[in-house]
Protein backbone atom coordinates (compact mmCIF):
# COMPACT_ATOMS: atom_id res chain seq x y z
CA UNK A 1 0.00 0.00 0.00
CA UNK A 2 1.07 3.40 -0.47
CA UNK A 3 1.53 6.49 1.80
CA UNK A 4 -0.94 8.28 0.33
CA UNK A 5 -3.84 5.61 0.52
CA UNK A 6 -2.84 6.02 4.40
CA UNK A 7 -3.01 9.02 4.76
CA UNK A 8 -6.66 9.10 2.74
CA UNK A 9 -7.50 6.87 5.32
CA UNK A 10 -6.33 8.32 8.25
CA UNK A 11 -6.43 12.07 7.76
CA UNK A 12 -3.63 14.67 6.23
CA UNK A 13 -4.18 16.92 8.97
CA UNK A 14 -1.17 17.90 10.36
CA UNK A 15 -0.07 20.02 13.34
CA UNK A 16 2.41 22.65 12.72
CA UNK A 17 4.22 25.19 15.19
CA UNK A 18 6.60 27.65 14.11
CA UNK A 19 10.03 28.16 14.71
CA UNK A 20 10.43 30.83 17.31
CA UNK A 21 7.63 28.73 19.55
CA UNK A 22 8.47 28.35 22.68
CA UNK A 23 9.52 24.84 24.12
CA UNK A 24 6.34 25.12 26.81
CA UNK A 25 4.20 26.11 23.92
CA UNK A 26 5.34 23.02 21.93
CA UNK A 27 4.34 20.87 25.21
CA UNK A 28 0.86 22.44 25.04
CA UNK A 29 -0.03 21.86 21.73
CA UNK A 30 1.49 18.11 21.98
CA UNK A 31 -0.86 17.79 25.29
CA UNK A 32 -3.79 19.24 23.44
CA UNK A 33 -3.52 17.19 20.46
CA UNK A 34 -2.22 13.84 22.18
CA UNK A 35 0.17 13.54 19.71
CA UNK A 36 4.33 12.66 19.84
CA UNK A 37 5.64 14.83 17.73
CA UNK A 38 5.15 18.82 15.71
CA UNK A 39 5.90 19.41 12.19
CA UNK A 40 8.31 22.81 12.84
CA UNK A 41 7.22 25.42 9.85
CA UNK A 42 7.40 28.63 9.55
CA UNK A 43 4.27 28.98 6.80
CA UNK A 44 2.23 25.55 7.81
CA UNK A 45 3.61 24.47 4.12
CA UNK A 46 7.53 23.91 4.47
CA UNK A 47 9.46 21.39 6.46
CA UNK A 48 11.80 23.52 8.78
CA UNK A 49 11.96 20.59 11.02
CA UNK A 50 10.38 18.24 13.57
CA UNK A 51 10.27 18.40 17.53
CA UNK A 52 9.03 15.33 19.72
CA UNK A 53 8.06 14.56 23.43
CA UNK A 54 11.62 12.60 23.34
CA UNK A 55 13.36 15.50 21.79
CA UNK A 56 12.28 17.82 24.81
CA UNK A 57 12.94 15.52 27.42
CA UNK A 58 16.32 14.93 26.69
CA UNK A 59 17.38 18.34 26.50
CA UNK A 60 15.28 19.15 29.56
CA UNK A 61 17.73 16.26 31.53
CA UNK A 62 20.93 17.81 29.63
CA UNK A 63 20.46 21.60 30.23
CA UNK A 64 17.33 21.85 32.85
CA UNK A 65 13.98 23.55 32.51
CA UNK A 66 15.43 27.17 31.19
CA UNK A 67 14.75 25.55 27.46
CA UNK A 68 10.71 26.11 28.25
CA UNK A 69 11.18 29.61 27.62
CA UNK A 70 13.24 29.22 24.26
CA UNK A 71 12.44 28.58 21.00
CA UNK A 72 11.44 25.28 19.84
CA UNK A 73 14.39 26.03 17.12
CA UNK A 74 16.89 25.27 19.13
CA UNK A 75 15.98 21.73 20.22
CA UNK A 76 14.24 20.49 16.96
CA UNK A 77 16.00 18.51 14.29
CA UNK A 78 16.34 20.35 11.34
CA UNK A 79 17.60 17.19 9.29
CA UNK A 80 14.16 15.90 8.86
CA UNK A 81 13.97 12.38 6.68
CA UNK A 82 10.30 12.19 4.73
CA UNK A 83 8.68 10.50 2.45
CA UNK A 84 6.19 10.73 -0.87
CA UNK A 85 2.62 9.97 -0.88
CA UNK A 86 3.88 7.35 -3.68
CA UNK A 87 6.41 5.33 -1.45
CA UNK A 88 5.27 2.17 -0.27
CA UNK A 89 4.32 1.48 3.35
CA UNK A 90 6.58 -1.02 4.09
CA UNK A 91 9.56 1.07 2.44
CA UNK A 92 8.41 3.35 5.26
CA UNK A 93 8.35 1.05 7.61
CA UNK A 94 12.25 -0.13 7.27
CA UNK A 95 13.48 3.55 7.18
CA UNK A 96 11.51 3.64 10.62
CA UNK A 97 13.10 1.00 12.27
CA UNK A 98 16.33 1.83 10.88
CA UNK A 99 16.62 5.02 11.21
CA UNK A 100 14.82 4.76 14.54
CA UNK A 101 12.39 7.72 14.18
CA UNK A 102 8.76 7.64 15.04
CA UNK A 103 7.18 10.45 12.81
CA UNK A 104 7.91 10.96 9.14
CA UNK A 105 6.30 13.77 7.73
CA UNK A 106 4.93 13.24 3.91
CA UNK A 107 5.99 15.99 1.69
CA UNK A 108 4.64 15.89 -2.10
CA UNK A 109 5.59 18.76 -4.22
CA UNK A 110 7.58 20.61 -1.84
CA UNK A 111 4.74 20.59 0.28
CA UNK A 112 3.52 18.96 3.70
CA UNK A 113 0.57 16.78 3.00
CA UNK A 114 0.54 14.49 6.15
CA UNK A 115 2.44 12.50 9.22
CA UNK A 116 2.30 9.26 9.43
CA UNK A 117 3.63 7.52 13.29
CA UNK A 118 4.64 4.52 13.98
CA UNK A 119 1.60 3.46 15.45
CA UNK A 120 -0.21 4.22 11.85
CA UNK A 121 1.92 1.45 10.33
CA UNK A 122 1.68 -0.92 12.97
CA UNK A 123 -2.15 -0.19 12.70
CA UNK A 124 -1.71 -0.96 9.00
CA UNK A 125 0.68 -4.03 9.53
CA UNK A 126 -1.80 -5.21 11.70
CA UNK A 127 -5.25 -4.33 9.96
CA UNK A 128 -3.10 -6.18 6.89
CA UNK A 129 -2.48 -9.62 9.09
CA UNK A 130 -6.06 -9.84 9.93
CA UNK A 131 -7.37 -9.54 6.51
CA UNK A 132 -4.69 -12.17 5.51
CA UNK A 133 -6.02 -14.28 8.64
CA UNK A 134 -9.57 -14.03 7.82
CA UNK A 135 -9.12 -14.93 4.10
CA UNK A 136 -6.96 -17.70 5.04
CA UNK A 137 -9.88 -19.04 7.78
CA UNK A 138 -12.13 -18.61 5.27
CA UNK A 139 -10.70 -20.41 2.29
CA UNK A 140 -10.02 -23.45 4.79
CA UNK A 141 -13.50 -23.96 5.71
CA UNK A 142 -14.79 -23.02 2.70
CA UNK A 143 -13.50 -26.96 1.62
Amino acid sequence: MRIGKLLDRKGRFVTTVAPDATVAEVLALLAEHGIGALVVSADGRRVDGIVSERDVARRLHDTGAGILGGPVSDIMVADVLTASPDDEVESLMALMTTERIRHVPVVSGGALVGIVSIGDVVKHRVDTLEGDNRALFDYINAR
